[in-house]
């Protein structure tokens, strides 16, 4: 056979790797430039093609141009017609090679490969094994091999060389797995690289940032830097697709997106709710109303305007909102003062759940709790109010509506209150960039606000047709109610009950009456009469305070309650009498009191003074100490004496002038 062909004669034998037809041969040429001109045969002994010198003329190509498995597929089509010139439709084409691996690999592995393939390669496997079903079939029958293989090819318009190869790579294995053999688990030809490594490493640096730039102007960039360091660099969708293909959408989201972006990808964990029962476990969180708000002024005047802060408290069964504060800010006592609310009017939950913020993890709230990571953590710390009451706290992720039911409540409550009708005018928008046409033309006073908000959350609990799995068309409320009759709840007692008001320390009772000022109010009990111009500690809930004052003593003792006294006009004579009659009233108690407590006059306790015995008389002193007035005569014969009395005497006389 020779050794050189036209593309004819190639398109003839239906060669394994190459195109059936004659265009799609010609197409391939060109693509792969086969006639290339340092391949050319006259000046290269090796060349690869040369001009056909018979009648049309035309190009002639040698096997070299061709794949391995085409070459490999002549040499064998040649060996057949020398040895048994008429079989040669019988060895049409021995031919492609599967890959290197496929004839090792385990069924396991096929069946792991073939699953992996496109719905058109497996139908296309599919009919190459019907295809040899028939030519078994046709075998079966007693027709010859070759002429099984000849008449299947001609049925069905297909080489006979295709039919061969199929039946190689469904020989020498198990029959059941046939189909992943046949399959086609090519890849493509991969276009060459011709891109600089430092080019590529460049671009991936430019692109992958926070910043995200377009891929186009990173492209312009490095067409720049590349004409500066002689870089080889392809178009830009080279790039881009080899960026896609080499780095994973996961690692492109985080380099430019960031890590919250790159969470959304990982699947949210789904929790049953129906493990607790009613106020079992509860979250909370604060939400930022979108409302301008007008809050009240002590001088009278305008309040200051702002936006309000609500921390609110949810049954994790049920989804029920439970208690709610709304102040001007997220801080430690609206979280206490709202958990109090839930304390009072539902029962003491076993679990809480919420984030590690500062004013959730507060050591008024969470003080000896494990595991807090905010603030120092000292051994003299005091006990929070959640251990205390014994309920375990659960940190939560921030931001995360998975960990925290309630988030989605307050989604909610941005559409339902936030935008409700009585507020119009007065909603700031959701972002900076939302702002409505009548921004800020209206504040809603704090008192209006707060009814609308009780309202809307009332509403919101009542509301039928919910589709979460526990209320299967039920309302929050008939849940939360159904399951709180029938579950062990928790009661506070009064001591318990005081724990989440809030403190205020060194608060001075009046040096004469014993009562106490606070935020611009009175109150006063009996027992305060005892500890008149001392520092107290007193709790209070700061938004109720004609409720009255719980004081401890400075050490923890608690003493009592006392109320508020309420001040009364300067010429409200009924106010005026009734006080008389409250204070003459105690005055006579008191007086009760002491007559209780008196129960000896004085004289009886002077006559149980005993006797004074009778003064004893002054003892005689033994001992005189003389009083020099003036120097002594002394022996004339002891001049030592003489000298020492001289000086004694001159210091004497120098002590008195001093």
């Amino acid at each position: 056979m020779s050794s050189w062909f036209t593309l004819s004669d190639l398109a003839e034998r239906q060669l394994p790797g190459l195109p059936r037809s004659l265009r799609g041969l010609h197409r391939l040429a060109e693509r792969e430039r086969w006639t290339r001109q340092e391949w050319r045969y006259p000046d290269n002994p090796a060349g690869r093609w040369r001009r056909r010198s018979g009648q049309g003329g035309g190009t002639e190509f040698s096997a070299d141009v061709l794949p391995e498995r085409a070459r490999a597929a002549l040499e064998t089509l040649a060996e057949v017609s020398e040895s048994a010139p008429g079989a040669l439709s019988q060895a049409s084409a021995p031919v492609e090679t599967a890959p290197a691996d496929s004839s090792d690999e385990d069924s396991a592995t096929l069946w792991r490969r073939f699953e992996c393939l496109t719905d058109a390669r497996k139908d296309e496997a599919r009919r190459r094994l019907a295809l040899l079903d028939e030519i078994e079939a046709l075998i079966a029958a007693g027709t010859a091999v070759g002429a099984a293989v000849d008449v299947v090819a001609h049925t069905h318009g297909i080489g006979p060389s295709t039919l061969w190869e199929y039946r190689r790579r469904a020989a020498g294995g198990d029959a059941a797995d046939r189909l992943p053999r046949l399959a086609d688990h090519r890849a493509g030809r991969a276009a060459p690289e011709t891109c600089d490594a430092e080019a590529w490493e460049v671009f991936k640096a430019d692109y992958l940032r926070l910043e995200r730039p377009t891929l186009r102007s990173c492209y312009r960039r490095l067409e720049s830097m590349a004409e500066a360091h002689s870089w080889t660099i392809p178009s830009a969708r080279t790039l881009e697709r080899r960026l896609n293909r080499d780095v994973s959408a996961a690692v492109i989201v985080l380099a430019r997106e960031g890590a919250t972006a790159l969470k959304r990808l990982y699947p949210a964990q789904q929790r049953d709710h129906s493990v607790f029962h009613a106020l079992e476990a509860v979250n909370a969180d604060g939400h930022q109303w979108d409302v301008w708000v007008q809050w009240p002024a002590a001088d009278g005047g305008k309040g200051e305007i702002a936006r309000p802060c609500m921390v609110a408290w949810q049954d994790i069964l049920s989804g029920k909102i439970l208690a709610h504060r709304i102040d001007r800010s997220e801080n430690k006592e609206s979280v206490r003062l709202a958990f109090g609310d839930v304390v009072e009017g539902y029962g003491i939950p076993d679990h809480v759940f919420m984030d590690n913020g500062r004013a959730f993890a507060a050591k008024w709230l969470t003080g000896g709790t494990a595991t807090r990571y905010r603030f120092k953590v000292r051994d003299e710390d005091p006990v929070g109010l959640f251990p205390a009451l014994g309920c375990q706290v659960h940190w939560a992720t921030p931001y995360a509506g998975q960990s925290k039911p309630i988030e989605r409540a307050f989604r909610d409550f941005c559409d339902d209150i936030a935008k409700s009708p009585h507020l119009a005018g007065a909603w700031t928008g959701n972002t900076p960039l939302a702002k409505p046409e009548n921004y800020r033309s209206r504040a809603i006073p704090l008192a209006m606000f707060e009814q609308v908000v009780r309202k809307g959350i009332a509403m919101h609990n009542a509301r039928r047709g919910r589709r979460a799995a526990v209320c299967n068309g039920r309302s929050f409320d008939q849940v939360f109610e159904e399951s709180y009759a029938q579950s062990p709840i928790r009661k506070a007692t009064a001591e318990q009950r005081r724990l989440w008001l809030l403190a205020a320390e060194g608060v001075r009772a009046d040096s004469q009456s014993g009562s106490l000022r606070l935020m611009g109010n009175r109150y006063w009990g009996e027992f305060l009469s005892q500890h008149m111009g001392q520092p107290l500690t007193v709790r209070f809930d700061p938004q109720d305070l004609h409720r009255g004052l719980h004081v401890y003593r400075i050490d923890g003792a608690y003493l009592g309650e006392a109320a508020c006294i309420e001040a009364v006009g300067f010429a409200d004579q009924a106010g005026a009498q009734a006080h008389g009659r409250a204070r003459r009233t105690w005055m006579k108690a008191q007086r009760a009191q002491l007559e209780a407590e008196r129960t000896l006059s004085i004289d009886d306790v002077a006559r149980m003074l005993p006797v004074p015995e009778p003064e004893p008389e002054a003892p005689t002193t033994k001992v005189v100490r003389p009083l020099f007035r003036g120097p002594a005569e002394l022996p004339a014969d002891d001049d030592d004496v003489m000298e020492n009395f001289a000086r004694g005497v001159a210091k004497l006389a120098s002590a008195r002038k001093g």
